[in-house]
């Protein structure tokens, strides 16, 4: 298999759906992922390590595992999660691999390389940064007596949860470096795809990058943006499908969508999503991407085949 150059860009389980479709079509394949995660086993290494957080980076690289038998096992020890009333309780021995491999290494990209020949990924993981961030939001709406205040929420945890609705979004620090090796393969790609995700604290962030952002805007591949199948509590509750590509627009008014991909039984208007796609510069594409069983889960074999077609259509008329 060898197929078009592809990045993706997210991170968590959005990250996870995205890159188990996209390694049916390529070995090619880039995840480019976010560092902001705060909590869980991520956050404790953190916070006791000062390195980046490595959970999101851990389920990208468990999305690509080879196919094997081989790929499988190795895939499940490094989801595996120790249950204990110890310290390592809720650790997963994935995390304290990458972090090991970082210490041994000295280096985060080297340290993720190794773990992914250990899966025989069929593809590279990324950070999007390289040093660890917290997410910070404007938040209005916060306390229900005062609907109109706002309020400063940080960490990534607390931003996916807070009730209100986000106004505000930024990255501490503020205009973070990029990881060079993640701005350099956006730089080259065929295609980058941005979500399915958590739209603020996956998504977005990565615009909020300014070597990525950069890259983004100047790179030759084509832009497609996969829509999520359901809105997110404490983040895009009661958004729409033109809402989520609104707030997108906000971030990066210069960027140019080339294509928007969407499953129909979570678009409201198609009408409206294509018009707005159009001015992005995009077309849109409506395909059933879901399991089909009333879950917000995505079909890897439904969205390649989606993902597919849109690679191969001539844009205008996908």
């Amino acid at each position: 298999m060898a197929g078009p150059s592809v990045v993706a860009l997210g991170g968590g389980h959005g990250l996870s759906a995205s890159l188990s479709a996209l390694r049916h079509l390529t070995d090619r394949l880039t995840a480019v992922v976010t560092v902001a995660d705060d909590g869980g086993s991520s956050g404790r290494l953190r916070r006791e390590f000062g390195v980046l957080p490595p959970g999101d980076l851990r389920m990208a690289l468990s999305a690509l595992c080879d196919d094997s038998e081989w790929g499988r096992l190795w895939r499940d020890v490094l989801q595996h999660r120790f249950d204990s009333d110890g310290p390592l309780d809720y650790h997963s021995t994935g995390n304290l691999l990458i972090l090991t491999l970082w210490e041994l290494l000295g280096d985060t990209v080297s340290g993720l390389d190794w773990v992914a020949r250990l899966l025989g990924a069929r593809g590279r993981v990324l950070p999007m940064a390289a040093v660890p961030l917290d997410i910070e939001a404007t938040v209005v709406g916060v306390d229900e007596n005062d609907p109109d205040e706002l309020t400063t929420v940080r960490g990534q945890v607390s931003v996916a949860t807070t009730p209100g609705r986000v106004v505000g979004l930024r990255l501490v620090p503020q205009d973070p470096p990029g990881c060079p090796e993640a701005v350099a393969a956006i730089r080259d790609a065929d295609w980058v795809v941005m979500g399915p995700g958590s739209w603020f604290t996956s998504v977005l962030p990565h615009l909020l990058v300014p070597s990525l952002a950069e890259a983004l805007q100047e790179t030759k591949a084509r832009r497609c943006v996969t829509m999520n199948l359901s809105t997110q509590p404490g983040e895009t509750d009661g958004f729409s499908a033109e809402a989520h590509l609104e707030v997108l627009a906000t971030y990066a008014p210069e960027l140019r969508i080339d294509a928007v991909l969407a499953d129909p039984a979570t678009v409201e208007d198609p009408v409206s999503l294509a018009s707005l796609t159009e001015g992005l510069g995009g077309s849109l594409l409506m395909r059933q991407v879901s399991l089909g069983d009333g879950t917000a889960r995505h079909d890897p074999l439904r969205l390649a085949a989606a993902y597919r077609d849109l690679f191969e259509a001539v844009l205008g008329d996908v």
